[in-house]
């Protein structure tokens, strides 16, 4: 019984032996065994390299998420633009305004050189005096409660205006243009236009970040305070922004939302040198939702933008351009998705197996045909020299 079971397995045997008598070695299949050798080993590493590392894949789907925040990442220097007059705005369509936004933005004073002068939160102190001007225009005395006046701008007759930015603020939701601030008792205790002399050929470095709602909206930079602010223009600023500024500027970084492999944040890096009169640098930006999935199934949720540029200059008339930058972005309504994925390990055997395989195949094909068209040539000879 055994040695029937053995003879049938001999009769499956698919790779039948040659007595070794019957070999013969030549030097052109040394040859094509060695190349062969070499490439099965080329394409073998190649091969692994390819199951070592991941690939990534895209795919493109409509965006049907509504409703969360972005969040914009920002680090600009203005060479020319002292940190004590530079504010920062941002407005949606959606109605949300947020005017001279200080949470989470860090301002750098910035010499002449581009040299770092100190950091500080944006914001002016208020020095103490003995006896700032109260509301009913006479000074401060002992044990009195300080009630700072709003200049006509109060709403209520236990309003107060106890410092600069309020006083301010009262004449924004007025609607009214806040002019000779050197006036304003509040502003020239905080020392406002003080600092702006003491800043005189300064730049700023502002680095922070920017949580705002999910829909089309802009942000900006300008020279000065926002006075009053209609949907997606501007109608007056605060009299120390009627000047010329040189809106130079350099973005190190900008970026809508976290870092991802890959992510290519096209303005970073991008410097632009004003060269004409006072006017608005523009940049329209299309900010297309990211997904990115790594091997392990760890999500990033990003984004990547587009971007166009346009400088306006500035016009004569009451609607003159106002000077700054200008970021207008808007949202794709598809959605990229980036996939890592790694092959098999079966996947990986196979293409060795169909490596080996075939340059074994490829190999004797070649080899045979060398072999036998020599063997062919000499024969012809020994018929020709018989």
């Amino acid at each position: 019984m055994h040695n029937i079971l053995t003879q049938k397995l001999r009769d499956l045997d698919a790779y039948p032996k040659i007595n070794e008598d019957f070999y013969k070695r030549t030097f052109s299949g040394g040859v094509v065994t060695l190349v062969s050798t070499i490439i099965m080993f080329f394409l073998f590493f190649f091969e692994l390299s390819s199951y070592l590392h991941t690939v990534t894949e895209t795919t493109l789907v409509v965006d049907t998420s509504r409703g969360g925040t972005l969040h914009i990442n920002f680090n600009v220097t203005f060479p020319e633009i002292p940190c004590t007059i530079l504010s920062v705005d941002a407005e949606d369509i959606s109605g949300e305004r947020h005017f001279d936004i200080r949470h989470d933005i860090v301002k750098t004073r910035v010499d002449a050189h581009g040299r770092m002068i100190e950091a500080k939160k944006d914001g002016i102190g208020a020095p103490k005096i003995e006896k700032p001007l109260q509301k009913h225009g006479g000074r401060l005395e002992h044990n009195e409660e300080y009630c700072g006046s709003c200049y006509g701008a109060e709403t209520s007759d236990d309003h107060c205006c106890n410092s600069c930015e309020e006083v301010r603020e009262a004449y924004r939701k007025k609607g009214w243009a806040l002019t000779n601030m050197d006036l304003i008792d509040q502003c020239e205790r905080e020392g406002f236009f003080q600092k702006i002399h003491e800043e005189k050929g300064e730049g700023c470095n502002i680095n922070g970040f920017l949580e705002v709602n999910k829909v089309v909206g802009t942000f900006h930079f300008i020279p000065g305070k926002t006075f009053h602010m209609t949907e997606f223009s501007f109608d007056d600023l605060f009299a120390v922004q009627k000047d010329n500024y040189n809106i130079s500027h350099r973005i190190h970084r900008l970026a809508f939302g976290d870092y991802f492999p890959g992510a290519v944040n096209p303005l970073d890096g991008v410097p632009w040198l004003q060269e004409t009169t006072s006017g608005s640098y523009q940049y329209f930006l299309k900010v297309v939702p990211t997904i990115y999935t790594d091997a392990k199934q760890r999500t990033i949720h990003s984004n990547q933008f587009s971007v166009t540029e346009h400088f306006k200059n500035s016009e004569s008339g009451r609607y003159q351009t106002i000077p700054g930058v200008f970021f207008y972005y808007d949202l794709s309504p598809v959605k990229v998705n980036y996939t890592e994925k790694r092959m098999s390990f079966l996947h990986f055997m196979t293409n060795v197996c169909a490596i080996i395989g075939g340059t074994f195949t490829v190999a004797g094909i070649v080899d045979s045909f060398v072999y036998h068209g020599q063997k062919a040539m000499k024969k012809k000879v020994q018929k020709k020299f018989g």
